[in-house]
């Protein structure tokens, strides 16, 4: 049997299965007497009502006896051990159901990410077919410039300058079709197709 899962369980219950545990290894055997409630509280720093409230849970799943006036004894190894699988088995599917909730919510991320980008897409062909793409203009990205360090979709850049970016050059190397996450540096070049007339504004926010 695996060591004891950790969850969001009510400290009663967590309780209840340690005690449970330490009786499926014979730590606690048969006919053993349980500590009383006072120490017990003391040994897991939990008030009184709190281990009451254990010892109820394992009387009621017949893995130990409270007897009036002489305090709780173990009863079953076997049941001990039904109980321990029972509360193995819930945590278990309460742990496939928040791995469930929390896929779904990166799945709804994702999807908010792919309608973005999809709108991206849009602007820009319906942009693009308006621009003369037989020539393309130029713009260094000065070290003092806004967009070091940012991405084309933080910087917003089609959306600030109607320009589409065609590539960066870097050094040796040129990116062509840069995706939205690509992210600018210092002395990049970009290559941009814009109307003649927005030449200046392209190049007045790149470096402002």
């Amino acid at each position: 049997m695996s060591t004891l899962p950790i969850n969001d369980s009510p400290r009663y219950v967590k309780i209840a299965v340690d005690i449970a545990y330490k009786i499926y290894k014979e730590e606690l055997k048969e006919g053993h007497k349980l500590r009383g409630s006072s120490a017990l509280a003391g040994e897991y720093n939990v008030s009184p009502e709190t281990i009451r409230r254990a010892v109820i849970l394992l009387q009621n799943m017949n893995v130990v006896e409270i007897r009036e006036k002489s305090g709780t004894y173990v009863e079953s190894k076997e049941n001990a051990k039904e109980f321990i699988d029972k509360f193995t088995t819930t945590n278990s599917i309460n742990n496939l159901m928040t791995n469930i909730r929390k896929l779904r919510m990166e799945k709804m991320e994702i999807e908010k990410k792919i309608d973005e980008n999809i709108e991206l897409l849009i602007e820009h062909s319906i942009h693009f077919k308006n621009i003369d793409t037989t020539s393309h203009y130029e713009v260094s990205i000065s070290s003092q410039s806004h967009l070091v360090e940012k991405t084309i979709i933080e910087a917003q850049f089609w959306q600030n300058t109607n320009a589409t970016i065609i590539a960066i050059k870097r050094d040796n190397d040129t990116f062509l079709s840069p995706g939205p996450y690509f992210q600018f540096k210092e002395e990049d070049i970009i290559c941009f197709v814009s109307s003649e007339e927005n030449i200046s504004k392209v190049k007045q926010y790149v470096n402002s």
